[in-house]
C-alpha cells in the first residue's frame, strides 16, 4: 500500500525511532516522516506508539504515515487517531481508514460503529466499505436509521459494496430518505442490480426535488441498464438543470434508446457545448441511421470537442 521506495538501511529504523523521544516536537515529526519512508513493517510499531504523542502536529504526521500501511496494526493506530480531539488529525486518520484493504483491519473498525461521535461512525463505515466484510452488514442496515445523515450515507456505501440482493428493499427505502445526500447515495448504491424494482425506484428519483439526486438517478439508470427507464430518462431531457440533462443523455446512449431519438436530436442545437457533445455521443451509441442527417448538419459545430464527437458518431451509424 505504501507509495514510498524502501529505505536503504532497515537497521537505521531503531536509530530513527529513538528520535521519537526527543523533547523537540519538530524532531519527533521528522522522525515519523523518516520511519514512514522506510516502508518497512518494522517501522509500524514505532508509528503506532507515536500515535499518543503530545503534539498535534506529530499525531497528524503519524495519521498520514499510517495511511501508507495496511492490515490490523495500521488500522488499530488509525482507529486510535480518528477519535483525536484535533480535527485535522481525526480527518487524516479517517482518510487513512478509507484506504485499508486487508480484512483483518475490520477488527479495529467494527467497534467504532457504536462511538458517540457521528464523525467516527461515518469514518468507520467508510473504512469498512472497501473491506467487504459480512460482519459489517447488520450494523450498516441498522445505521440507515442513524440520526446523522453522513453516517447513513457511508452505511449505504458499505451495503452497496457487498452487492447482496437481500439488501435491495432497504436500499429502495433509502431513496425516500429525508436527506438529499442520502437519497443520492441510495440511487448510486442500487447500480449493482438490474432488478425491475430497483430500476423503478431509481427512475422515480428522476422526479426528486433535489437536482443532484435527479442527476445521480439518471446516471444510475444507465448503469442498471433496464429498458423500462427510457421514457423517464427522455422526459428528464427537459429538466431545468443541464447536469440532469447531461446524465440522462449518457444513460440513454448506454441503453441504446432508439425511442428517445426525437428528444435527443433537438439538444444538438443547445446553447451549451457540453449538451451538444453529449447528445452527439448518445446518438453515436444508439447507432440509429435515422440520426445521420441531424448529425451531419452539426459536423462543423463551432466547438472542437462537439465536432469531434459528431464525426465519431457518424462513423457509428449503421
Amino acid at each position: 500500500m505504501s507509495v514510498f521506495e524502501p529505505f536503504e538501511a532497515f537497521g537505521d529504523i531503531e536509530i530513527i525511532a529513538e528520535r521519537l523521544l526527543d523533547p523537540d516536537a519538530a524532531i519527533r515529526r521528522l522522525a515519523v516522516i523518516e520511519l514512514a519512508e522506510t516502508a518497512s513493517p518494522d517501522a509500524l510499531p514505532h508509528l503506532i506508539d507515536a500515535a499518543g504523542d503530545a503534539s498535534g502536529e506529530v499525531r497528524l504526521q503519524v495519521a498520514i504515515a499510517l495511511g501508507e500501511f495496511d492490515g490490523a496494526g495500521a488500522a488499530g493506530g488509525l482507529a486510535r487517531l480518528v477519535v483525536d480531539d484535533e480535527p485535522s488529525v481525526a480527518q487524516a486518520a479517517a482518510d487513512g481508514l478509507a484506504e485499508l484493504k486487508h480484512p483483518e483491519a475490520g477488527s479495529s473498525l467494527l467497534p467504532l460503529l457504536d462511538h458517540a461521535s457521528a464523525f467516527v461512525r461515518a469514518a468507520a463505515f467508510r473504512g469498512l466499505k472497501g473491506l467487504r466484510l459480512q460482519d459489517s452488514l447488520g450494523p450498516a442496515l441498522i445505521a440507515l436509521r442513524d440520526a446523522d445523515a453522513a453516517v447513513r450515507v457511508q452505511a449505504l456505501g458499505t451495503i452497496a459494496y457487498l452487492k447482496l440482493d437481500s439488501t435491495i428493499p432497504s436500499l429502495i427505502a433509502a431513496t425516500r430518505d429525508e436527506d438529499a445526500d442520502v437519497r443520492a447515495a441510495a440511487v448510486n448504491a442500487l447500480t449493482f442490480t438490474a432488478q425491475p424494482a430497483a430500476a423503478e425506484a431509481v427512475a422515480a428519483a428522476l422526479s426528486d426535488a433535489n437536482w443532484q439526486v435527479r442527476a445521480a438517478a439518471a446516471e444510475s439508470l444507465g448503469r442498471i441498464g433496464h429498458g423500462s427507464a427510457v421514457e423517464a430518462l427522455a422526459r428528464a431531457l427537459s429538466d431545468d438543470y443541464w447536469q440532469v440533462q447531461q446524465k440522462s443523455l449518457g444513460a440513454l446512449g448506454k441503453l441504446k434508446a432508439n425511442a428517445a431519438l426525437p428528444r435527443i436530436v433537438p439538444l444538438l442545437d443547445s446553447d451549451m457545448p457540453t449538451l451538444r457533445k453529449e447528445a452527439a455521443a448518445a446518438l453515436g451509441e444508439i447507432g440509429n441511421p435515422g440520426a445521420r442527417d441531424a448529425l451531419a448538419a452539426h459536423a462543423d459545430d463551432p466547438d472542437p470537442d462537439v465536432r469531434k464527437t459528431v464525426r465519431w458518431a457518424l462513423t457509428r451509424l449503421g
